[in-house]
């Protein structure tokens, strides 16, 4: 019997010939929220957030995470066995070639990375080798079984389009690159195209397939049958082939000769890799899928709307519940997690969360990805900052929303009213940002810092991502940060708006609302502009905020925002809840 996982994979390697081996946090679709059967850097390390790497040598192993999981990363791993390590201060590639014995062969999963990934090593110069079984599945002897929820039709009021169209169009992108097929692997793309959810992950309506367009339009699904029910059947339409898992591989051999398209960013490099070998032309090129879903049409906006306005009463019921019970000391923060779930499920059309809710007092909320067990669980005491990042799933629209809140029932301190208050301009500054079409993620970060930077401030993580339409919470291709790739932002997408600031062993303040891109109205404007209309509705904490040193078109655009939630969200409310709102929307003066 092996002490340790971390020993019992390095026996397997030793047994493979293999002197290392990369541990990436994926599945086989490279997405953030993984099968429980996935979770091999879990199992093997003990950290549970939702970016990570390990790296095993036979004498040393690191374990690798971004800012936002670093103190969570501390917490469960063992720093006897892992080295702790933050992804960008030192890249798993780097630390590898600096620790590995120059002749070392290091083995990875070819489904559970991607070409541009497994570049960052071979261009180390590393030896990769490329494993025909993953190692840890090989030790891990309580695997759980794959999902195997059924696949759903998302119907045409919620979808705003149909199937068919989606596939011509995607049909006619890869006739024009003079592309005969293209390959899908991101089960989002795969449900937004065909019109189907499903259950296979947590928190996100995804069913785990992959998929195979072809320039004609017709689409192979690479999906359990057991899965597909008569009705989805049906739904699918004769132009969708329902194929096996094990139908794949003879799928991509058949396509010898034919120039296929492949993410070599979004898909694991084993279909390129097989491509390859069966003399296909791979084609380098984006998920042709990605860019489309990211622009909702005007079916997706309308129940974006309609979405976000039935969450916001949940919100600030409990956001009114909050003001009652946090200054009492009797809530925990699991109780008030569990409170505001309770709220949500309530609302017609809720079909779970989007993302494990985040829900920090005091000192944890400075962990930006804080999630709370029973052994971290503590109380939301008196006068402290208590912050609640959570989402939530409807068919008609994915939510996401942070709020930082004063426990009461005294004051905040001018120091902390300083910080939320430069944390609040950086994020009207994003939301009332006018900008030419063509700009991108990048370029617009720094209006969300800039108030913290002129008092040496800043955060560890980007300002905005996407969000999909009852798909993911973190959707693609376009981000607000200066890590964002160069892809410019469009009519149609919803970015979040979450500029923080956070001191450790102290307090995390975050202010996040959803934006939808939308044209703007400028008559002397010599190209297009867009601008954002903000979808969240629900107030902020107006006893955290400085008016004396916010502008007055600052305070003017608060006092907006929050004369809308009051007009949009009270008449939801009962008296006691609306009466609170009131109270919190009113003008800063």
């Amino acid at each position: 019997m092996h002490a340790s996982p971390l020993a019992a994979l390095r026996q397997e390697l030793i047994s493979q010939g293999l002197d290392g081996f990369i541990v990436p946090r994926a599945d086989e679709h490279l997405g953030e929220y993984v099968p429980a059967a996935a979770e091999r850097l879990a199992w093997l390390t003990g950290f549970t957030g939702s970016a990570g790497m390990a790296v095993v040598l036979a004498d040393t192993a690191a374990v690798f995470t971004d800012g936002r999981y670093v103190l969570q990363l501390a917490e469960q791993t063992d720093a006897a066995q892992w080295r702790q390590l933050h992804i960008t201060e030192e890249p798993p590639p780097t630390w590898l070639a600096q620790n590995a014995p120059k002749t070392a062969r290091i083995g990875y999963d070819p489904l559970l990375i991607s070409q541009d990934g497994l570049s960052r090593y071979t261009d180390a110069g590393l030896d990769m080798v490329a494993v025909e079984r993953n190692p840890i599945d090989a030790v891990w002897t309580d695997r759980p079984a794959p999902p195997n929820a059924a696949a759903e039709p998302h119907p045409l009021d919620y979808a705003g389009q149909t199937s068919e169209v989606k596939r011509a169009d995607v049909a006619q992108l890869l006739r024009d690159a003079k592309q005969d097929a293209a390959v899908l692997t991101d089960p989002a793309s795969i449900a937004w195209l065909l019109n189907i959810r499903g259950a296979d992950v947590p928190f996100t309506p995804f069913a785990l397939s992959f998929a195979i367009v072809h320039a004609s339009g017709e689409t192979d699904l690479f999906i359990d049958p057991a899965k597909i029910t008569p009705e989805t059947r049906v739904w699918l339409g004769n132009g969708v082939s329902i194929r096996d898992r094990a139908a794949l591989l003879p799928a991509l051999r058949a396509l010898k000769e034919k120039t296929v398209r492949v993410d070599s960013t979004g898909s694991p490099v084993w279909f390129a890799q097989q491509l390859s070998k069966a003399g296909a032309v791979v084609a380098s090129g984006s998920d042709p899928c990605l860019l489309p879903k990211a622009c909702k049409n005007e079916g997706e906006q309308k129940g974006a709307r309609a979405a976000h306005l039935r969450d916001a009463a949940a919100i600030c019921r409990f956001l009114h519940w909050l003001s009652v019970e946090a200054p009492t000391g009797q809530q925990t923060e699991m109780s008030a997690a569990q409170a505001l779930l309770s709220f949500r499920q309530q609302i017609d059309g809720f079909r779970g969360e989007s993302f494990p809710a985040i829900s920090g007092a005091g000192e944890h909320g400075a962990i930006i990805h804080y999630r709370v067990t029973g052994e971290t669980n503590r109380s939301i005491n008196p006068n402290e900052v208590y912050l609640i990042d959570s989402g939530a799933q409807y068919p008609d629209g994915t939510t996401d929303i942070t709020r930082t809140v004063w426990t009461g029932p005294g004051d905040p301190p001018d120091s902390l009213r300083d910080r939320v208050t430069r944390v609040m301009q950086g994020h009207i500054a994003l939301a009332t940002a006018i900008f030419p079409k063509g700009v991108g993620g990048a370029h617009l970060d720094s209006l969300a810092r800039f108030a913290l930077w002129q008092a040496g401030l800043d955060y560890d993580h980007g300002t905005g991502h996407g969000v999909g339409s009852y798909l993911s919470v973190h959707e693609g291709p376009v981000s607000i940060s200066r890590l964002a790739r160069p892809v410019p932002i469009a009519a149609g997408m919803i970015l979040s708006n979450e500029p923080g600031y956070y001191l450790p062993g102290h307090y995390g303040i975050r202010l996040e609302n959803l934006l939808l891109v939308q044209p703007a109205a400028l008559p002397d404007a010599v190209k297009p502009f867009l601008c954002f209309e903000t979808l969240t509705l629900a107030p902020f904490d107006r006893r955290l905020l400085n008016p004396a040193m916010m502008t007055r078109a600052e305070r003017d655009w608060l006092d907006r925002y929050h004369a809308m939630v009051l007009d949009q969200v009270g008449p939801a409310l009962g008296q006691a809840e609306w009466d609170w709102l009131a109270a919190s929307c009113a003008p800063l003066g």
